[in-house]
C-alpha cells in the first residue's frame, strides 16, 4: 500500500490510497478522498478481506495513515505482518511505487478532476483498464486479471 498526492482543478488537494498485489500485480483498490486516514486504510483492508481474504503481509511506508493505532489494531486482529519500508528507500515497496509512477504518468497527469466524484470516477476507470488490459511481462504477457485467474485455477 502507498498513497499518492494531487489536487482538483481548482487547487484543493486529494490523496488517493493505492493497493497493489505484489504476486499478481492487481490494483486492488485505490481509494480517493481529500486526505487519507488510518480508518480508511482499515476499511479499504476489510473490503479487500472479503473478496480476497486477509493478507499475511502487508508493505507500507512510515506515513501516518500506516503508523496509525487503527491500522496497527487491524492487523494484530487479523493475523497480518505490517512490514515498514525504510525512511528514504522505495525500492523497499517497488511494486506499488511503480504502479503509482505509472498511475501518475496516465492519469493524474493527463486529466482535470472536477471535483472527487470525477477523480473517483476517472481513477477507478484507470485502475479497471490497467488490471484487464495491460500485460506485463513478468507476468508472461498477460494481464493481471488474466494472471490472477490462472494462478487460481492451478491452485485448485
Amino acid at each position: 500500500m502507498d498513497s499518492v498526492s494531487d489536487a482538483l482543478f481548482d487547487g484543493r488537494r486529494l490523496r488517493a490510497l493505492t493497493v497493489v498485489d505484489a504476486f499478481t500485480r492487481e490494483a486492488l483498490a485505490i481509494d480517493v478522498d481529500q486526505g487519507v486516514e488510518g480508518e480508511q486504510v482499515v476499511a479499504a483492508m476489510a473490503r479487500i478481506s472479503v473478496i480476497r481474504g486477509v493478507p499475511r503481509t502487508i508493505r507500507v511506508d512510515n506515513g501516518p495513515e500506516f503508523i496509525s493505532k487503527a491500522l496497527d489494531r487491524w492487523a494484530y486482529q487479523n493475523g497480518v505482518m505490517l512490514g515498514l519500508s525504510r525512511p528514504g528507500k522505495p525500492t523497499d515497496n517497488a511494486f506499488v511505487e511503480s504502479f503509482n509512477g505509472r498511475l501518475r504518468d496516465e492519469c493524474l497527469n493527463v486529466h482535470w478532476f472536477l471535483s472527487i466524484a470525477d477523480a473517483r470516477a476517472k481513477i477507478e476507470a484507470r485502475r479497471r483498464d490497467y488490471n484487464e488490459s495491460h500485460p506485463h511481462t513478468s507476468l508472461g504477457w498477460m494481464t493481471p486479471v488474466e494472471y490472477a485467474a490462472a494462478t487460481a485455477i492451478k491452485a485448485a
